[in-house]
């Protein structure tokens, strides 16, 4: 499976308000006739189910946050590099995981290939264990600041 190229968007300053708005009236809806009005006038009305309505307003909310956000299918292969950027971690610890089994992979040539979807399913197993250290390591501050440590 080649790996998908990545589909970036992103939003002008200008426009993210009223992306933040679309989201909000898109969330509040259980189903939405859309109203289109093309440049040469045509109009075209498109029904959109509850679980596209959510999709669509996740990414508005995202577009409206961030400077841009990358779509990816689940089934999408990464580069170890692009894993190490969702999980957060450095490449060679990305190797490491891949090493023992916790992140499996298939190889292209001498290049390693990973699905979206497990690293996803990694970052996922790792989550509770990363708040235990940021919480052990915030708690460690407060008693170094109380203590004078």
């Amino acid at each position: 499976m080649p790996i998908q190229s990545p589909t970036r968007h992103s939003l002008p300053l200008a426009e993210r308000p009223s992306g933040a708005r679309g989201a909000t009236a898109l969330r509040a809806a259980a189903q939405a006739d859309l109203h289109l009005v093309r440049v040469d006038g045509t109009k075209e009305t498109l029904t959109l189910p509850a679980s596209a309505l959510s999709a669509l307003a996740d990414f508005l909310d995202r577009l409206s946050t961030a400077d841009a956000v990358t779509v990816l299918a689940d089934d999408a292969e990464v580069t170890p590099e692009d894993a190490a950027g969702i999980l957060g971690i450095s490449r060679p610890l990305v190797r490491r995981r891949m090493d023992v089994g916790l992140l499996p992979f298939r190889r292209v040539g001498a290049h390693r290939r990973i699905r979206l979807a497990d690293v996803l399913a990694l970052r996922a197993r790792e989550e509770p264990i990363r708040q235990a250290v940021e919480a052990l390591a915030a708690d460690t501050e407060d008693l170094e600041r109380t203590y004078g440590l």
